[in-house]
Protein backbone atom coordinates (compact mmCIF):
# COMPACT_ATOMS: atom_id res chain seq x y z
CA UNK A 1 0.00 0.00 0.00
CA UNK A 2 1.37 3.44 -0.95
CA UNK A 3 2.21 5.63 2.02
CA UNK A 4 -0.75 7.34 3.58
CA UNK A 5 -3.49 5.72 1.48
CA UNK A 6 -6.02 3.94 3.67
CA UNK A 7 -7.02 1.40 1.00
CA UNK A 8 -4.93 -0.83 -1.24
CA UNK A 9 -5.01 0.12 -4.90
CA UNK A 10 -6.58 -2.54 -7.10
CA UNK A 11 -4.29 -4.25 -9.59
CA UNK A 12 -6.90 -3.29 -12.18
CA UNK A 13 -6.48 0.46 -11.52
CA UNK A 14 -3.80 3.02 -12.29
CA UNK A 15 -3.35 6.07 -10.03
CA UNK A 16 -1.41 9.05 -11.35
CA UNK A 17 -0.53 12.10 -9.24
CA UNK A 18 -1.29 15.39 -10.99
CA UNK A 19 -1.14 19.08 -10.13
CA UNK A 20 -3.00 22.08 -11.52
CA UNK A 21 -3.96 25.58 -10.35
CA UNK A 22 -7.38 26.74 -9.19
CA UNK A 23 -8.65 30.10 -10.42
CA UNK A 24 -6.85 31.83 -7.54
CA UNK A 25 -3.53 30.46 -8.75
CA UNK A 26 -3.15 28.00 -5.86
CA UNK A 27 -1.64 24.65 -6.79
CA UNK A 28 -4.01 21.71 -6.23
CA UNK A 29 -2.58 18.26 -5.60
CA UNK A 30 -4.77 15.54 -7.05
CA UNK A 31 -4.85 11.88 -8.05
CA UNK A 32 -6.25 10.66 -11.36
CA UNK A 33 -7.63 7.10 -11.36
CA UNK A 34 -8.33 5.03 -14.47
CA UNK A 35 -8.80 1.36 -15.23
CA UNK A 36 -5.61 -0.27 -16.51
CA UNK A 37 -7.33 -1.27 -19.74
CA UNK A 38 -8.71 2.20 -20.48
CA UNK A 39 -8.61 3.06 -24.18
CA UNK A 40 -7.31 6.62 -24.24
CA UNK A 41 -8.51 7.10 -27.81
CA UNK A 42 -12.08 7.05 -26.45
CA UNK A 43 -13.93 9.26 -23.98
CA UNK A 44 -15.28 8.20 -20.59
CA UNK A 45 -17.57 9.76 -18.00
CA UNK A 46 -15.65 11.38 -15.14
CA UNK A 47 -16.35 11.77 -11.42
CA UNK A 48 -14.73 14.17 -8.96
CA UNK A 49 -14.57 12.92 -5.35
CA UNK A 50 -14.18 15.37 -2.47
CA UNK A 51 -12.82 14.34 0.93
CA UNK A 52 -14.57 14.71 4.29
CA UNK A 53 -14.05 18.10 5.95
CA UNK A 54 -10.44 18.24 7.06
CA UNK A 55 -9.63 15.00 5.25
CA UNK A 56 -7.32 14.25 2.36
CA UNK A 57 -7.41 12.45 -0.96
CA UNK A 58 -5.62 9.48 0.61
CA UNK A 59 -8.58 8.75 2.89
CA UNK A 60 -12.22 8.26 1.81
CA UNK A 61 -11.72 9.52 -1.76
CA UNK A 62 -9.19 6.80 -2.58
CA UNK A 63 -11.73 4.16 -1.54
CA UNK A 64 -14.38 5.58 -3.89
CA UNK A 65 -11.95 6.20 -6.74
CA UNK A 66 -10.47 2.72 -6.56
CA UNK A 67 -13.91 1.16 -7.02
CA UNK A 68 -15.40 3.58 -9.54
CA UNK A 69 -12.38 3.46 -11.85
CA UNK A 70 -12.94 -0.28 -12.18
CA UNK A 71 -16.52 0.48 -13.25
CA UNK A 72 -15.48 2.58 -16.23
CA UNK A 73 -15.19 6.10 -14.81
CA UNK A 74 -12.25 8.47 -14.90
CA UNK A 75 -11.99 9.61 -11.28
CA UNK A 76 -10.21 12.64 -9.83
CA UNK A 77 -9.56 13.13 -6.12
CA UNK A 78 -7.86 16.18 -4.62
CA UNK A 79 -6.57 17.94 -1.53
CA UNK A 80 -8.26 21.21 -0.71
CA UNK A 81 -6.11 24.38 -0.88
CA UNK A 82 -4.23 24.99 2.38
CA UNK A 83 -4.51 21.25 3.05
CA UNK A 84 -2.53 18.09 2.37
CA UNK A 85 -0.18 18.33 -0.59
CA UNK A 86 -1.97 21.31 -2.15
CA UNK A 87 -0.57 24.82 -1.98
CA UNK A 88 -1.83 27.83 -0.07
CA UNK A 89 -0.62 29.67 3.01
CA UNK A 90 -1.21 29.74 5.90
CA UNK A 91 -1.90 26.05 6.30
CA UNK A 92 -5.23 24.61 7.44
CA UNK A 93 -7.29 27.69 6.68
CA UNK A 94 -10.89 26.82 5.86
CA UNK A 95 -12.96 28.72 3.31
CA UNK A 96 -16.29 27.33 2.09
CA UNK A 97 -16.08 29.52 -1.01
CA UNK A 98 -12.60 28.21 -1.85
CA UNK A 99 -13.54 24.62 -1.05
CA UNK A 100 -16.55 24.75 -3.35
CA UNK A 101 -14.34 26.29 -6.03
CA UNK A 102 -12.11 23.21 -5.84
CA UNK A 103 -14.79 21.14 -7.55
CA UNK A 104 -14.92 23.61 -10.43
CA UNK A 105 -11.12 23.65 -10.64
CA UNK A 106 -11.27 19.86 -10.98
CA UNK A 107 -13.78 20.26 -13.82
CA UNK A 108 -11.38 22.70 -15.50
CA UNK A 109 -8.57 20.16 -15.31
CA UNK A 110 -10.59 17.18 -16.51
CA UNK A 111 -12.13 19.10 -19.40
CA UNK A 112 -8.83 20.49 -20.69
CA UNK A 113 -5.99 18.24 -19.60
CA UNK A 114 -7.55 14.77 -19.74
CA UNK A 115 -8.55 14.15 -23.37
CA UNK A 116 -10.15 10.77 -22.64
CA UNK A 117 -12.47 12.32 -20.02
CA UNK A 118 -15.75 13.42 -21.60
CA UNK A 119 -16.14 17.04 -20.54
CA UNK A 120 -19.87 16.80 -21.19
CA UNK A 121 -20.18 13.93 -18.69
CA UNK A 122 -18.63 15.10 -15.43
CA UNK A 123 -20.22 14.38 -12.06
CA UNK A 124 -19.23 14.98 -8.44
CA UNK A 125 -19.36 13.10 -5.15
CA UNK A 126 -18.96 14.93 -1.87
CA UNK A 127 -18.22 12.91 1.27
CA UNK A 128 -19.18 14.48 4.62
CA UNK A 129 -18.36 18.23 4.47
CA UNK A 130 -17.53 17.99 0.78
CA UNK A 131 -21.18 17.13 0.22
CA UNK A 132 -22.10 20.73 0.96
CA UNK A 133 -19.22 22.08 -1.09
CA UNK A 134 -20.13 19.86 -4.06
CA UNK A 135 -23.72 21.11 -3.92
CA UNK A 136 -22.54 24.72 -3.71
CA UNK A 137 -20.28 24.20 -6.72
CA UNK A 138 -22.95 22.45 -8.79
CA UNK A 139 -25.44 25.23 -8.08
CA UNK A 140 -23.33 27.64 -10.14
CA UNK A 141 -21.20 25.32 -12.31
CA UNK A 142 -23.53 23.80 -14.88
CA UNK A 143 -20.68 21.69 -16.23
CA UNK A 144 -21.28 19.38 -13.26
CA UNK A 145 -24.04 17.19 -14.66
CA UNK A 146 -24.93 15.13 -11.56
CA UNK A 147 -24.12 15.26 -7.84
CA UNK A 148 -24.09 12.62 -5.12
CA UNK A 149 -23.38 13.16 -1.44
CA UNK A 150 -22.37 10.54 1.12
CA UNK A 151 -22.91 11.22 4.83
CA UNK A 152 -23.28 14.90 3.99
CA UNK A 153 -22.41 17.50 6.61
CA UNK A 154 -23.30 21.12 5.88
CA UNK A 155 -20.29 22.65 7.61
CA UNK A 156 -21.47 26.15 6.73
CA UNK A 157 -24.53 25.61 8.92
CA UNK A 158 -22.48 26.43 12.02
CA UNK A 159 -25.24 28.38 13.79
CA UNK A 160 -27.70 25.50 13.72
CA UNK A 161 -25.05 22.83 14.35
CA UNK A 162 -24.03 24.54 17.56
CA UNK A 163 -27.63 25.49 18.45
CA UNK A 164 -26.67 29.09 19.20
CA UNK A 165 -29.02 31.90 20.17
CA UNK A 166 -28.42 35.50 19.07
CA UNK A 167 -26.35 36.40 22.14
CA UNK A 168 -24.22 33.30 21.78
CA UNK A 169 -23.65 34.04 18.10
CA UNK A 170 -22.51 37.55 19.02
CA UNK A 171 -20.16 36.22 21.72
CA UNK A 172 -18.72 33.70 19.28
CA UNK A 173 -18.06 36.44 16.72
CA UNK A 174 -16.53 38.67 19.38
CA UNK A 175 -14.18 35.97 20.61
CA UNK A 176 -13.13 35.02 17.09
CA UNK A 177 -12.50 38.63 16.14
CA UNK A 178 -10.39 39.09 19.27
CA UNK A 179 -8.47 36.01 18.17
CA UNK A 180 -7.74 37.70 14.84
CA UNK A 181 -5.77 40.43 16.66
CA UNK A 182 -3.80 37.80 18.57
CA UNK A 183 -3.11 35.86 15.39
CA UNK A 184 -1.95 39.02 13.63
CA UNK A 185 0.40 39.88 16.49
CA UNK A 186 1.80 36.36 16.47
CA UNK A 187 2.18 36.32 12.70
CA UNK A 188 0.25 33.10 12.17
CA UNK A 189 -3.27 31.83 12.91
CA UNK A 190 -3.94 29.50 15.80
CA UNK A 191 -4.44 25.86 14.87
CA UNK A 192 -5.26 23.22 17.48
CA UNK A 193 -5.24 19.66 16.07
CA UNK A 194 -7.92 17.26 17.19
CA UNK A 195 -6.10 14.04 16.38
CA UNK A 196 -2.64 12.74 17.34
CA UNK A 197 0.47 12.73 15.15
CA UNK A 198 0.58 8.97 15.48
CA UNK A 199 -2.60 6.86 15.59
CA UNK A 200 -3.74 4.96 18.65
CA UNK A 201 -3.18 1.23 18.14
CA UNK A 202 -6.81 0.22 18.58
CA UNK A 203 -10.25 1.48 19.65
CA UNK A 204 -9.75 0.23 23.21
CA UNK A 205 -6.86 2.67 23.67
CA UNK A 206 -8.81 5.78 22.61
CA UNK A 207 -9.38 8.39 25.33
CA UNK A 208 -12.86 8.68 26.81
CA UNK A 209 -14.83 11.41 25.06
CA UNK A 210 -18.37 12.32 24.10
CA UNK A 211 -20.06 10.02 21.58
CA UNK A 212 -19.59 12.35 18.60
CA UNK A 213 -15.87 12.92 19.21
CA UNK A 214 -15.48 9.21 19.78
CA UNK A 215 -16.90 8.50 16.33
CA UNK A 216 -14.39 10.85 14.67
CA UNK A 217 -11.60 9.24 16.69
CA UNK A 218 -12.63 5.78 15.51
CA UNK A 219 -11.71 6.85 12.01
CA UNK A 220 -9.13 9.66 12.11
CA UNK A 221 -7.25 8.61 15.26
CA UNK A 222 -6.86 4.92 14.40
CA UNK A 223 -4.83 3.17 11.67
CA UNK A 224 -8.16 2.72 9.84
CA UNK A 225 -8.23 6.34 8.68
CA UNK A 226 -5.28 8.20 10.20
CA UNK A 227 -3.22 10.45 7.95
CA UNK A 228 -0.52 12.95 9.01
CA UNK A 229 -2.10 15.65 6.82
CA UNK A 230 -5.52 15.21 8.45
CA UNK A 231 -5.03 16.13 12.09
CA UNK A 232 -8.58 17.44 12.43
CA UNK A 233 -10.11 20.89 12.39
CA UNK A 234 -8.88 24.13 10.88
CA UNK A 235 -7.46 27.42 12.10
CA UNK A 236 -9.60 28.78 14.92
CA UNK A 237 -10.75 31.88 13.07
CA UNK A 238 -11.91 29.81 10.09
CA UNK A 239 -15.31 29.63 11.80
CA UNK A 240 -15.86 33.27 10.84
CA UNK A 241 -15.96 32.25 7.16
CA UNK A 242 -18.58 29.63 7.96
CA UNK A 243 -20.78 32.35 9.46
CA UNK A 244 -20.75 34.30 6.17
CA UNK A 245 -21.39 31.57 3.60
CA UNK A 246 -24.20 29.02 3.24
CA UNK A 247 -23.49 26.06 0.99
CA UNK A 248 -27.12 25.21 0.33
CA UNK A 249 -28.52 28.67 -0.46
CA UNK A 250 -28.85 27.96 -4.19
CA UNK A 251 -29.39 24.20 -4.14
CA UNK A 252 -32.64 24.59 -6.10
CA UNK A 253 -30.63 25.87 -9.07
CA UNK A 254 -28.98 22.49 -9.59
CA UNK A 255 -32.24 21.29 -11.17
CA UNK A 256 -32.82 19.89 -13.79
CA UNK A 257 -29.55 18.11 -13.02
CA UNK A 258 -30.05 15.29 -10.48
CA UNK A 259 -28.88 15.03 -6.87
CA UNK A 260 -28.51 11.80 -4.88
CA UNK A 261 -28.27 11.91 -1.07
CA UNK A 262 -26.76 8.81 0.53
CA UNK A 263 -26.66 8.32 4.30
CA UNK A 264 -26.83 5.65 6.95
CA UNK A 265 -30.01 5.01 8.88
CA UNK A 266 -28.14 5.39 12.20
CA UNK A 267 -25.90 8.29 11.12
CA UNK A 268 -26.09 11.31 13.42
CA UNK A 269 -25.61 13.46 10.33
CA UNK A 270 -28.65 12.15 8.44
CA UNK A 271 -30.64 15.32 9.19
CA UNK A 272 -28.29 17.31 6.93
CA UNK A 273 -29.11 15.09 3.95
CA UNK A 274 -32.81 15.08 4.78
CA UNK A 275 -32.84 18.86 5.08
CA UNK A 276 -30.94 19.32 1.82
CA UNK A 277 -33.30 16.91 0.09
CA UNK A 278 -36.28 19.03 1.16
CA UNK A 279 -34.64 22.18 -0.19
CA UNK A 280 -33.64 20.70 -3.55
CA UNK A 281 -35.83 20.66 -6.62
CA UNK A 282 -36.47 17.53 -8.65
CA UNK A 283 -34.87 15.36 -9.84
CA UNK A 284 -33.62 14.29 -6.41
CA UNK A 285 -33.30 11.03 -4.57
CA UNK A 286 -32.49 9.64 -1.13
CA UNK A 287 -30.71 6.33 -0.59
CA UNK A 288 -30.54 5.03 2.98
CA UNK A 289 -27.94 2.44 3.97
CA UNK A 290 -29.20 0.06 6.64
CA UNK A 291 -27.04 -0.18 9.74
CA UNK A 292 -24.55 2.48 8.64
CA UNK A 293 -23.22 5.26 10.84
CA UNK A 294 -21.66 8.44 9.49
CA UNK A 295 -18.07 7.23 9.16
CA UNK A 296 -19.07 3.91 7.60
CA UNK A 297 -19.53 5.67 4.26
CA UNK A 298 -15.91 6.86 4.36
CA UNK A 299 -14.29 3.47 3.88
CA UNK A 300 -16.54 0.48 4.55
CA UNK A 301 -16.78 -0.94 1.04
CA UNK A 302 -19.39 -3.47 2.13
CA UNK A 303 -21.68 -0.59 3.16
CA UNK A 304 -20.93 2.06 0.54
CA UNK A 305 -23.64 1.45 -2.12
CA UNK A 306 -21.36 1.37 -5.14
CA UNK A 307 -23.95 -0.34 -7.31
CA UNK A 308 -26.34 2.53 -6.65
CA UNK A 309 -23.66 5.16 -7.23
CA UNK A 310 -22.60 3.43 -10.44
CA UNK A 311 -26.17 3.27 -11.74
CA UNK A 312 -26.90 6.89 -10.79
CA UNK A 313 -23.96 8.31 -12.69
CA UNK A 314 -24.25 6.00 -15.69
CA UNK A 315 -27.89 7.03 -16.04
CA UNK A 316 -27.23 10.75 -15.63
CA UNK A 317 -23.87 11.35 -17.27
Amino acid sequence: MAYGYIAKLSEKVERKHVRYNNRYGIAIAADLYTANDVDKSKKYPAIIVGAPYGGTKEQGPCVYANELAQRGFVVLTFDQPFMGESGGEPRRVSSPDMFAESFSAAVDYLGVKVPFADREKIGAIGICGSGGFAISAAAVDVRIKAVATASMYDISNVREMMDLNEQQIYEMKKNLCEKRWKDFEKGEPEYIPAFPEEPYPNAESLPETDVITNEWNRFYALPRGHHPNARGGFTTTSNLAMMQFKCLDYIKEISPRPVLFIFGDVARSRSFSEGAYEKANEPKEIYIVDGAEHIDLYDKVEKIPFDKIDAFFKENL
